[in-house]
């Protein structure tokens, strides 16, 4: 079903006698075909129901490494990705076990390269329940992935981690 009418559509005037307009040309839309105007957004952007769930997944990662960066300054130089769901383990060639789908994920810092923690999206957005028990989980994978690149504890990088 197309939007657009299948026949062209005959130019202003009493006959036919005029030239047709180039068929390239798209005609102005002022309404829909029922005559009922144009769709407009379902919500407005300001509103939360107008972000998307990958969207309001980055904001909780974002207010995590916020809450952290403040008490840990160095980790403004790591980099930290949203990803959907994580790779199979041991690499593209290396196929799936039988171990637990993972939440996050830390690279080390390489060649030209900052560190990296990711956080996987779907498989924590699985196991949380609501919005708050997705923030806690998200909070809670981060300051794991941030401990185990600083070499210490998650009480430590954060002293309420494991608490409600």
């Amino acid at each position: 079903m197309t939007d657009s009418p299948l026949t062209p559509p005959s130019p202003p005037g009493p006959s036919s006698s005029g030239p047709l307009p180039p068929a390239s040309e798209p005609r102005p839309r002022r309404r829909d075909r029922h005559g009922r105007g144009m769709r407009g957004p379902v919500a407005p952007p300001q509103v939360p129901l107008a972000a998307s769930r990958s969207e309001l997944f980055g904001d909780l990662v974002r207010d995590s490494v916020e809450r952290l960066e403040r008490r840990w300054p160095q980790l403004a130089e790591v980099e930290f990705v949203i990803a959907d769901v994580p790779g199979p383990p041991g690499g593209p060639e290396g196929g799936w076990n039988d171990e637990a789908v993972p939440l996050g994920g830390l690279t080390d810092a390489g060649e030209g390269r900052p560190a990296r923690v990711v956080v996987f999206r779907r498989p924590v957005e699985i196991r949380a329940k609501s919005r708050d028990e997705r923030a806690l989980l998200v909070h809670e994978v981060v300051v794991e992935q941030v401990a185990d690149l600083l070499g210490l504890s998650p009480e430590i990088v954060d002293p309420r981690y494991g608490q409600d």
